[in-house]
């Protein structure tokens, strides 16, 4: 679910907002590199751990 999160959070957001978004969803990373790949935004920082987190640039 967080990638469905994110994609409904960044339709608010303008062209070269950031956002940042938390997960602990396991998959998350390979999930989001494939919507970044797919909607052309910018994954700009991730750290992994329990609790991932990731910057994301809107494109």
């Amino acid at each position: 679910m967080p990638i469905v999160q994110l994609s409904l959070a960044i339709k608010q957001l303008s062209s070269g907002d950031l956002l940042k978004v938390s997960a602990t969803d396991p998959a998350f990373k390979p999930d989001l590199d494939a919507w970044a790949e797919l909607t052309g935004h910018t994954v700009v920082e991730f750290h992994d751990g329990s609790v991932k987190e990731a910057v994301v640039r809107v494109t």
